[in-house]
Order: structure tokens, then sequence, then C-alpha cells
């Protein structure tokens, strides 16, 4: 992982370099405005103009030259559509051959062109977000919104590559029309899925595939999957492309993720009766929940580390060992153990293989649908969520097959054993594991001329714009770490504290945000049945369907966020409401002096509950932002550190459960919902005092 100046001069191309953003000097211009109103030679509003005219110059050489040279390949193109017609009288064949060699040629310098966007686009949002951290400004907000949606926007041509889009169609039309269609007479606008097979036309399809800004939900669901990404990615980051991409091995990644977190839910409406079926209190209901996280701690490094070599094996392991632990815990009834019960949750821990599924979309599906992919993971998940519950709701039946007891207690082991046979029979036949020939082999190489420009334009552009994760490489300073630095010196972090060193204090901040919604919202779950039962005297059915109802608000929550609220507020505003919202459930759910009633646990829940939805979306949003890419590769990765931070979050809290259920269980709601209160309270100072700049 090299600094991100660095990555700039390599992906320059050379005969255009005095055209792309001179991010050196605005990077050194950003710190001697920071020493000038230190020593208070300088206003900040002096700061803010001179800044904004600086980048109003940048942005317009960039557009500038862009228009020269998009205004050349459309000459290139007419000229060549006059010999093109040409031909239409007395076709020759070597004639129409040089013509398709021609548009090629115009086809391959229009990748330059979109290779020249695509880094000048990332350099701009990148040194506005570097002044908006050193100053404590939202300029980047103010300066996009003013300039992109000006009548005469400059801005819209690097972000928007409004009019390549155009060149584009030019090219693949003409290349299509030229190839034998066997007497068909139809181009790609009378049917677009006529499929032109060319190198040239499928690495321009993908690069604007790439330069297409996605839509703001798609682009909210993906953060939740914290898949952190480089901002430029290198040649070994671009290896993935259609022909390693194997969409069945996504599903089956898709299906793991659903099946482990019915898995994970389906058990919560009848732990408490499946513990004092064993003879042990209904708060005991707590270690049976919890035992799964506690595993989990440990799983998903060895998970993690296994995915560096193999995604099917893993795969394999994680289900043999889940099917295992359901039988076990399907069979704890019979045998009449609550040893055997929290033997097979602890098992069942040990499967949890997402680290591999995060791993996979990250490093084995094509960038073009890796957004998609990854908001299929999170959707994956919330829709498991609210299925095991509803499941659990469904198996009110009690009867013995031979000597095996099937009741509300078993089924849930029992049908989750089932599932689990059938996905690893699945995941047998049609899984295809990666190849990693090009990780393994690939050796740098230097940028000594066209082979390497030539290489990287064949393999299409890098990311989509305004949605990879941003670098954030930081000295003690806050500044980029210095260029030079060795390559190995900047490489994955290779161990628990390695990467710890890593993590700002914002996103520390932001890890401490999730431990606390994790931490709530598994309170919140985790001991529903315990206090439905003793409150109001529900029945397993009655905690399941509320349940459910609560993991099915999880997707329209995000709908609304992604494509309004979003699109209304700043990311760190939505952050801080949706804390006092989720303090505010909090405070509500006390049982203090007037009975305790439906309408105020249900309430008060739904708040809770919604609210901490909305803050792990916009939390993991900014830290997907501020987290080092340099975790985005190896085994300790952003997603394991934020897997881990909130598994430890759901052992604490189930924990609690358990150790506030010898209190009795007229006391386990106020004195589960105290710690709570506490780490919520001090998640918001701690924002706070981070973010002062919003106030």
């Amino acid at each position: 992982m090299v600094a991100f100046g660095k990555k700039i001069k390599e992906r320059q191309i050379q005969e255009w370099q005095g055209y792309y953003i001179n991010y050196k000097l605005m990077k050194k211009k950003v710190k001697q405005y920071a020493h000038q109103i230190e020593v208070g030679a300088l206003e900040r509003r002096h700061v803010l103009k001179d800044f904004s005219r600086m980048l109003d110059n940048q942005i317009e050489k960039i557009v500038l030259f862009m228009l020269e040279q998009q205004g050349l390949l459309a000459s290139r193109i007419a000229k060549l559509g006059e010999r093109q017609n040409s031909l239409q009288d007395e076709p020759e064949l070597s004639k129409i051959i040089e013509l398709r060699e021609a548009y090629r040629v115009v086809g391959k310098d229009l990748l330059k062109l979109l290779l020249f966007v695509e880094v000048n686009a990332i350099g701009l949002r990148k040194i506005l977000k570097k002044f908006d951290k050193r100053f404590g400004y939202r300029f980047a907000n103010y300066y996009v919104k003013t300039r992109a949606n000006h009548p005469y926007s400059q801005l819209q041509q690097v972000f928007k590559h409004v009019g390549l889009g155009a060149v584009v169609g030019a090219i693949s039309r003409n290349l299509a029309d030229l190839q034998d269609r066997q007497g068909s007479y139809l181009s790609i606008y009378d049917e677009p899925a006529l499929t032109l097979q060319d190198p040239v036309v499928d690495a321009l399809r993908a690069a604007a595939d790439r330069l297409t800004y996605s839509t703001n939900f798609l682009n909210f669901l993906a953060q939740h999957a914290l898949i952190i990404q480089d901002e430029l990615p290198t040649a070994a980051d671009e290896h993935v492309n259609d022909q390693q991409y194997h969409f069945v091995s996504l599903l089956l990644n898709l299906a793991n993720t659903f099946l482990y977190m019915v898995n994970t839910y389906i058990i919560v409406p009848t732990a408490d009766d499946y513990s004092t079926s064993l003879g042990a209190a209904a708060t005991v209901c707590g270690i049976v929940i919890g035992a799964m996280a506690v595993a989990q701690v440990f799983s998903s490094v060895y998970f993690s580390a296994w995915s560096n070599k193999s995604y099917f094996r893993p795969l394999v392991f994680s289900s043999i060992v889940l099917f295992l632990g359901n039988a076990m815990y399907a069979l704890a009834y019979d045998c009449n153990s609550i040893a055997v019960l929290l033997i097979g949750r602890l098992l069942c821990g040990f499967g949890s293989a997402r680290a591999v599924n995060r791993r996979y979309i990250s490093d084995c599906v094509p960038l073009k649908i890796r957004m998609q992919a990854s908001a299929g993971f999170v959707s994956a998940s919330a829709l498991g969520m609210a299925c095991g519950p509803a499941l659990a709701g469904l198996l009110q039946i009690n009867f013995k097959l031979y000597k095996i007891t099937l009741n509300q207690d078993t089924l849930p082991g029992w049908i989750m054993a089932v599932a689990w046979l059938f996905y690893l029979v699945w995941l047998w036949i049609s899984f295809k594991e990666p190849s990693r020939q090009t990780e393994e082999n690939h050796t740098p190489q230097e940028s000594n001329g066209g082979s390497v420009q030539s290489d990287v334009l064949e393999k299409g552009l890098g990311q989509p714009l305004l949605l990879s994760t941003e670098e954030n490489e930081l000295d003690e300073d806050g500044e980029d770490a210095s260029e030079e630095a060795p390559e190995e010196a900047r490489g994955p972090a290779n161990s628990i504290g390695s990467a710890y060193r890593l993590l700002t204090p914002s996103v520390k901040v932001q890890l401490l945000i999730y431990f606390m919604l994790k931490y709530v919202m598994e309170i919140l779950v985790s001991e529903s049945s315990v206090i439905t039962t003793y409150y109001f005297g529900w029945s397993t059915t009655g905690v399941a369907i509320f349940l459910a109802c609560l993991g099915l608000t999880v997707l329209p929550v995000n709908v609304v966020i992604g494509n309004y609220i979003s699109n209304m507020f700043e990311d760190r505003q939505i952050l801080l409401a949706s804390e006092f919202m989720v303090c505010l459930g909090i405070l509500l759910s006390f049982h203090i002096v007037i009975p305790y009633s439906v309408p105020q646990y249900v309430c008060s829940g739904l708040i809770l509950f919604v609210f901490a939805e909305v803050l792990e979306g916009v939390n993991l949003s900014l830290l997907s932002r501020v987290m080092s890419s340099r975790l985005s590769r190896g085994t300790f990765n952003g997603g394991l550190l934020s897997t881990e931070a909130g598994t430890i979050a759901r052992v604490i809290a189930d924990a609690t459960i358990t150790l506030a259920g010898y209190l009795g269980e007229s006391r386990l709601l106020n004195v589960t919902l105290l710690p709570s209160l506490v780490i919520c309270i001090s998640s918001i100072i701690a924002t706070c005092w981070t973010y002062n700049s919003l106030f």
C-alpha cells in the first residue's frame, strides 16, 4: 500500500502531467493555511476565499483539457465515420478490418481520458476532505453544492463525466456495425441485448460503469457491510474480472450470511423456556444466546486468516460445525443437559463465516457490481434477523419421533441442522474456488513507459467515483504519512496491535458507538422473552411476532435514510441525533413508578431499535471513510475489527442479562438498562468531543 500522492503519480499519463490536479501543491497550501491561522497572520474567511479560488482554477484546468481531448476524439470518430460510409456501397474486407482497428485505437485513447477523469475526481474529493479535517469546516459540502448546482458548472464535467458517455456510445455502435451480424441490419440501439465481443468495447463499458454514480440507497446499504477498498487499486487489486466472477458462489456466500443470522435469532423466543425445562433459571437464556457470540470472537479471527488461502474449505468447515452445533442444541432436551445445550451453541459460534463472506465480496466480486453485492450482504443479514424469530413462532408443536422430542424448544435446532446439511450439499456441488494465481504471482512493475499504462487501461478503471473508501493513512499530526515510506511498512496490518495503532481517535469513537448500539440492541432482543413473559404473560408466538417486526424495520429504515435523510443532513448530524434518540428509547424503557404496560415497552423498544439501526448505517458509513485503507486487506482488516467490537458487545450484554438474573426477574429490566444508559451517554460525550465542528 503506497501513499495517495504516489498513487496519483503512478497513474498519471506522462504527456498529460501538466493537466492533472496538483495534489501535492494543494496539500502544502493547506499546511500553510493552518500555520498562518495559528500565528494570526491570516483570517479564516480569507483562507476559504483563497482555497476556493485555487480549487476553481484547478478544476477549470482539468475540464478545459478534458473538453479539448473529447473534441479531438469526436473529430477522429467523425472522420472514421466518413470512411465507413464510403464502404457501404463497395465493402472491402481489408478496409473494414483496418477501420475496426482505427476505432479500437480511438477507444484506447478514450480509456486514457476516463482514467484521467477518475484520478482527478478522487484527488479533488480527497483534498476537500483533508481541508475539512484540518480546519473543522464543512467546506466540502458547501463547495460541491454551490459549484455542481450552478448552471455553468465545471464540476459536473468531472464528477458526472458529461459527454464522455456519448463518445463511448459512438465507438461501440460503429464497431458493432462493422461486425458481421449474419445479415442483420439492427444496431445496438434497436437491440440493446446484442453483445459485441470486442476487448476495447468491454473495457469501455466497464470503465463507464465504474464512473457511474450509483444510487444513494445501494451505497448506504453497501457501507453497512464495511467492505473497505482502496482509493486507487493496484494492478494486483484489479485482477478480478468477469471470467473469474462466479455468480452462484456469490449467492452461496449470501445464503451463508442469511442462514447464520436465522440461526442466531431463531432460538431467542424460546431460549428462556428451554433453560427452565433443563432446570436452569430463565435468565440463563443470556448465556445460551451469548455462547454463540463468545465463540464468534475467536472464529472471526481464524476464518479471516483462513480466507487468505481458500474460501471453499472455510465454508465447508462452517457448514459442518453448524450442523453439529444445531444437532447438539436439539438433543440437549432429551439428554436433559444444559452443558450439551451450551456446547451446541458454542459450536454454532465457531461456525461463523461472516468474515469469509465479507472477504469474498471484497476480493472476488468485480468492482462494477461490488456495491450491489455488499448491499445484498446487508439485506441477507436483515432478512435472516427477521425470519429467525418468525420461524420460531410457527414451530408450536410437540410430539416424539422414536425417542427424539420435537417441540418449540428443539425444533429450531433440528430445522437449522437440516438447512445446513442441504446448504453443504449445494456448496459442495456448486461452489467454484476463485483462482489466486494472480495474487500469488503478481510482482510490481516499474512505470517505465506505455506497457504499464496499456495494462491498466485494458483492465479498466479502478473504482466507482464518490463511493470508494477514503484513504486515511495519517501520522501523529493528522497528515499523510510520508510518501517515501517503504512498501512493506505500509502493507496490511499483521496483528491486532498493529491494526489498533492504525486507528485514529475518530475511528475509535466510531467503534465505541458501534459497541454501544450492538450492546443496547442485544439487551433488548435477548431479554425480550423473559421481560414480556414476566410483565405481560406473552407466549412464544407473541415474542416471535414482536422480534420479527423489529427485524422487518431494517430495510425500510435504510431506504428512508439512504434516499432522503442522508441528502438533507450531514452524516455526523444524523449520527448525533440518532444517539440522542437511542438514549431516549433507553430512558422510556425503564420501569420506575407507574405499572409497566405493553405500549410503553413496544414503543420504547421500537424507538431504541429503529434509531440504533439508523445509527449503525450512518456510523459504518463514516467508519468506512475514516478507517485506514491499510485495513482493507489481510487477516486483521477493518471488517474484522468492527465484527469483533460488535461481537464483544453482544457477549457482555448477554452476560449482563444472566448476572442481573440473580437479583430477580423483577429487577432484570432496570439493572440491564442502567449500563446501556451509561454507555450511550459516554458515546454521546465522545461524539460531541470528536466532532465539535457540529456546534
